[in-house]
């Protein structure tokens, strides 16, 4: 199965992609890029990286609900993630959350740990710390003044690699042209949220198994993320990607194998 579709979420609605046909459910959600672009009939190409998935999981990637009021937070993106579970049929999940949407993931585990069977946390943190803080700040000021393609190369410099950007470097110009959205109040509401993150009092209560994977040179949430989240949820798995970044999902070759085989150890439910 791949399927492209939406659910509501009070009075509005949100759009997911799915893919596979197994009896357990793995969620997924997308960082701050879902602010410029939802998953909203991307489902045949989002699949890719979770072929192997398809026999025994069924992948669901979601997008933030469409209407996000002023000052909605990471806490309430996680509320409405969990509706949206509910309203297809989920009982419980393996949950990843890759950079904001590994902040929402961690409040789905707080506030909802019977929904979240395990979970798996992508190049994020904690909280906004002096490094994100900073990132997404200059990014709202990319924004706001237009420059699309310099919050397209900043984004791309601050995820990659120095080999994935000596090779890819020439095409960022071009992507930034086909990627500007009509308005960027999506991506504000989104970038706002992060700025307020803190979950750190309140990490400690996650009690499902966590898996925390990482870049060794991450300078969008900061070199130091993947320590602190294993200060604060001492029991998490680490993997550190040497000499990767913030796309450590994207370049990192076994990543997908890693979640897997996480998700996959010892789960027997329906």
């Amino acid at each position: 199965m791949i399927k492209n579709g939406s659910v509501a979420v009070g009075d509005t609605e949100m759009y997911y992609a799915a893919f596979g046909q197994g009896k357990k459910n793995l969620v997924v959600l997308p960082g701050l890029s879902d602010g410029l672009a939802t998953v909203k009939g991307k489902a045949l190409v989002l699949s890719a990286p979770y072929r192997a998935f398809f026999k025994d999981y069924t992948v669901y990637m979601f997008s933030r609900k469409n209407n996000m009021p002023e000052g909605y937070s990471i806490r309430d993106m996680a509320a409405d993630q969990i509706t949206a579970m509910r309203q297809l049929g989920m009982k419980e999940a393996c949950v990843m959350g890759v950079s904001q949407g590994g902040m929402i993931a961690q409040y789905m585990a707080i506030d909802y740990p019977e929904m979240v069977s395990k979970l798996i946390l992508g190049v994020t943190a904690p909280y906004a710390n002096d490094t994100a803080q900073a990132v997404v700040k200059d990014w709202i000021a990319m924004a706001r003044r237009g420059d699309h393609k310099a919050l397209m190369m900043d984004t791309a410099e601050k995820m990659y690699s120095d080999k994935y950007l000596a090779a890819n470097r020439k095409y960022f110009p071009l992507l930034a042209k086909l990627t500007k959205p009509k308005s960027y109040e999506r991506f504000y509401r989104n970038a706002e949220a992060i700025l307020q993150f803190d979950a750190r009092a309140e990490a400690s209560a996650i009690r499902c198994p966590v898996l925390i994977l990482a870049g060794s040179e991450d300078h969008t949430v900061g070199r130091e993320a993947a320590g602190e989240l294993k200060k604060y949820i001492p029991e998490a798995e680490l993997y550190v990607y040497e000499g990767l970044g913030h796309g450590a999902y994207e370049e990192g070759k076994d990543f997908y194998d890693r979640v897997l085989a996480f998700c996959s150890k010892g789960e027997s439910y329906d």
